[in-house]
């Protein structure tokens, strides 16, 4: 889906395989980072393209996603949103958030939508103006994360949520790349999936030109990605579980992952 002319964003590569993401609205002056593996990749784009950074907002507290908030925020002076769960986890967070609150960074508006089971905190941030959301670590390109401090019930209900409140037209981003590994896994799962076949031929290709395989989309993933895909007659099938909940494939699906 196109996005609005005023709007431009820059996907980061940080660290080993995280991923950030600036959000600029040329209109407003608005520019939104989403986490901050590290402040120098951010400041290094803002100072490229000569945008002022307005506004920063934190999926989930673990250190890959905050540990370069503080020195961004001390030379940007940006306001900083994150989970209210964690206040005393992110040093540096002007406001919080819970899952439903709705929040304005300038003219955009934002949807924070509590997705727990990789931790407790876990936000995932939805803009429906612009038809894209950040899912941090909950839901990745053809996986999802590793379930750390919810349980297997919390977090496939976290995956159901999302499958519910965004449009199969969302653009997914999400905290890393993952793509390829995933794809492999979910050929375990899938084997005979003609759309995740074709998949992760694509990944394999982007990935031998140094390419990232994000964004996806969500109509993707519903398609392709057999965590978003536990509650599909076809799935449970393959994994001799015609008669389970959805939880309970979710949760095998996961253990499989867990050891691969």
């Amino acid at each position: 889906m196109a996005l609005p002319d005023t709007v431009e964003i820059r996907q980061i590569p940080c660290l080993s395989d995280n991923l950030g993401l600036l959000i600029h609205d040329s209109e407003s002056n608005t520019t939104i980072a989403i986490d901050v593996p590290d402040a120098r990749a951010y400041l290094d784009v803002l100072d490229i393209e000569g945008w002022t950074l307005t506004h920063i907002l934190i999926t989930h507290h673990h250190w890959d996603h905050t540990q370069g908030l503080d020195e961004l925020k001390t030379k940007t002076d940006a306001t900083v949103i994150g989970p209210d769960h964690s206040r005393s986890k992110i040093p540096g967070m002007t406001n919080g958030v819970e899952d439903g609150d709705d929040i304005l960074c300038g003219p955009i508006e934002v949807k924070a939508i509590g997705t727990p089971g990789h931790t407790l905190d876990q936000i995932s941030w939805y803009f429906p103006s612009l038809k894209i959301a950040h899912t941090g670590d909950t839901l990745f390109s053809l996986g999802c994360g590793r379930v750390f401090e919810g349980d297997m019930e919390m977090m496939w209900a976290s995956l159901a949520k999302l499958k519910r409140l965004l449009p199969a037209d969302t653009t997914i981003y999400c905290g890393h790349e993952y793509t390829q590994a995933n794809g492999r896994f979910a050929l375990t799962i899938e084997p005979d999936n003609p759309r995740l076949l074709a998949r992760v031929e694509d990944v394999d290709l982007l990935r031998s030109e140094g390419r990232s395989t994000l964004p996806t989309t969500m109509a993707q993933e519903l398609a392709t990605n057999p965590f978003l895909r536990a509650s599909e007659a076809s799935v449970k099938d393959a994994l001799g579980m015609v008669d389970k909940a959805d939880a309970d494939v979710f949760a095998e699906i996961r253990a499989r992952k867990d050891k691969a």
